[in-house]
């Protein structure tokens, strides 16, 4: 099965969701007509790390920012998602949202792991569960950012079936090597495309240098933007992941009673 997909590599306007907005829409125009099935954008597209303002911008899933995006895939008949603020239960949690072509809300990732550097724990609840979502193009795997340090979190997606993982960021270019170093790193040790979406600009004195990709089982890069605002597109074929784990059968050599239970 082969995916064409678009990354939405985009700077962010600190509380402006609707400056923000006219980015995501034409950009999800433009990936359509470039005849992609599924286009992703960067964590908190909408607003940034404007958290301290998160009653102005969340809304519960199905209204506000939710349910335009719904809309906003119906209308070019193309999968959609990126992380914008839900508000649930008096919280706002960092929630990856991905909507089918037919604008239908399919999975719902809250960001399980809260980055203590920007302060998300003090304003965001914590998810408490994965998301595996069956898409037209096999088992997908969500993820945010700061999940991308976990690679138990990647190691339980790949045993439970998932050929690619999606993840928004909104990661500093400080830490660029990082970012780099560690999908390459999820994409070999689980065998599996890894597409991930980061933003560019700057925020509260924060630089964040894009390099959004898109990496193959062998860790080889199929597309990696710079540090400029650029809508990235790339094919990939989903039969290479059962071609990869043939090769080298990691997961049937796995020795999981050795581990122990943190890491079946």
């Amino acid at each position: 099965m082969t995916l064409t997909l678009s990354l939405g590599q985009m700077p962010v306007h600190l509380g402006e969701p609707e400056i923000n907005f006219e980015r995501v829409a034409a950009w999800t125009q433009e990936a359509a007509r470039r005849g992609s099935a599924l286009v992703l954008f960067p964590e908190l597209w909408s607003t940034g790390y404007d958290l301290e303002n998160w009653t102005k911008h969340a809304a519960p899933l199905g209204e506000g920012m939710f349910a335009r995006l719904s809309a906003l895939a119906r209308d070019h008949q193309i999968a959609l998602g990126g992380s914008v603020l839900e508000a649930r239960g008096g919280k706002a949690y960092n929630t990856f949202a991905v909507y089918n072509a037919a604008g239908e809300l399919v999975a719902a990732y809250r960001k399980v792991h809260l980055f203590r550097l920007m302060e998300e724990e003090k304003w965001l609840g914590p998810g408490d569960k994965l998301e595996l979502v069956e898409m037209e193009w096999g088992l997908t795997g969500l993820g945010i950012c700061y999940d991308l340090r976990f690679p138990e979190f990647f190691r339980r997606y790949a045993l439970s079936g998932a050929r690619l993982v999606l993840l928004p960021a909104e990661w500093p270019s400080r830490r660029a090597y990082h970012w780099q170093t560690l999908l390459r790193a999820r994409a070999i040790e689980n065998q599996m495309f890894i597409a991930a979406c980061n933003r560019v600009g700057e925020s509260k004195g924060e630089h964040f240098g894009g390099t959004s990709a898109v990496i193959d089982p062998w860790g080889e890069t199929l597309i990696e933007g710079g540090s400029a605002e650029v809508l990235l597109t790339t094919e990939i074929d989903l039969a290479k992941v059962d071609e990869v784990r043939k090769r080298i059968p990691v997961f049937e050599d796995r020795r999981p009673e050795v581990y122990g239970e943190a890491t079946q």
